[in-house]
């Protein structure tokens, strides 16, 4: 039997699409390369987490008031100590972390701009339920030497890369450069993440809705119709939905990005502005989905064209098929309300 299909590794990928623009340095593919590698490191501890002293909380909260897990920590730590020597970046943000991270004195810096969520989903750790890691790049605005918060706080549209990594039945990475969205599979056998999906496409339409019900009470109206719209049948419209919620983000938009639908975290009378963050989740995520041909929103806006205010500014989130996330706009704004459904 004979292979038809040649096997292509992200490092592969990533040069080959460098190579595709005159004037590349290299410089980019080098920074994906650091990342990669904290991210099979992140892989080995996420994978045997069960079997040492590595679960469970560190005994310290987040700036956010989150209890912080043992695994947060440090795949916090291996992803900024991965970056911060290569001369790649000027500066880093991290979910984790209040302010930004600058590059030690001691090594270069470069004109690249790093944000990311170290492990997404992590008060799921314990449950063995997937999580992942989340990243953003962008080019620095500021002229030289250190990073500044100006280089950080930069509208999604201006990214240059984003992607994550979902540590699950099997570890998957899935990015983009503005140039489409393709995923890999990482075989543990050899260390490599090799080319799985080429060319992700998500449906116009789907059929499956992710939000966490149990705010319903909390929701505003046009959140609570919508859902409702969801749930009721109506043949021409191929309803109702299914209703899947994970509860790790990153793998609840894997899942979206890959079947369709819509994954909401809408605000609510107790969270305004969501829960969300807009440059650690929002803003890669949507720029991947968009990439894909899907669309993404904060219920009035298009997420990638919101100025951010501070790093760990909030968000309301309806992201995934494109279709879908117009009719959830539409209840949002109150354009659409619920009609009656011909009995069938």
């Amino acid at each position: 039997m004979s292979f038809q299909k040649k096997v292509i590794t992200i490092e592969r990928h990533i040069i080959e699409g460098e190579r595709a623009h005159p004037g590349a340095t290299g410089d980019f593919s080098g920074l994906l390369r650091d990342f990669m590698l904290a991210c099979k490191i992140i892989w080995r501890e996420v994978s045997k987490a069960g079997l040492v002293n590595i679960l469970g909380a560190a005994g310290k909260e987040n700036i956010h008031g989150d209890q912080v897990k043992k695994l947060d920590v440090f795949a916090d730590d291996a992803i900024y100590k991965a970056m911060d020597h290569g001369g790649h970046l000027c500066v880093m943000a991290s979910e984790e972390n209040e302010d930004v991270l600058h590059i030690p004195d001691k090594y270069p810096t470069g004109k690249y701009v790093l944000l990311y969520d170290p492990l997404d989903g992590s008060s799921n750790i314990d449950a063995n339920v997937s999580i992942g890691t989340i990243f953003s790049i962008y080019r620095r605005v500021s002229p030289s030497g250190k990073g500044t918060m100006q280089d950080c706080l930069q509208p999604g549209y201006k990214q240059v890369a984003a992607g994550y990594v979902v540590y699950g039945s099997s570890t998957m990475l899935v990015y983009t450069t503005g140039d489409g969205v393709h995923g890999f599979t990482l075989d543990p056998g050899i260390g490599e993440f090799l080319l799985s999906h080429e060319n992700i496409r998500i449906p116009k339409r789907g059929k499956i809705y992710s939000v966490n019900e149990g705010n319903y009470r909390y929701w505003f109206d046009g959140v609570k119709k919508y859902v409702k719209y969801l749930q009721e049948e109506d043949k021409t419209t191929n309803r109702p939905y299914s209703g899947r919620y994970i509860g790790s983000m990153v793998a609840d938009i894997h899942r979206t990005l890959l079947y369709g639908g819509i994954f909401m975290y809408p605000g609510d009378t107790r969270h305004p502005d969501g829960k969300l963050r807009l440059m650690y989740e929002a803003n890669p995520t949507a720029f991947l989905v968009e990439q894909a041909g899907g669309r993404a929103s904060n219920g009035n806006d298009r997420i990638l064209d919101i100025t951010p205010k501070s790093l760990h500014q909030k968000t309301p989130l309806f992201i995934g098929s494109a279709e879908d996330v117009c009719i959830a706009e539409e209840f949002m704004q109150g354009k659409r309300q619920l009609q009656p459904v011909a009995a069938s």
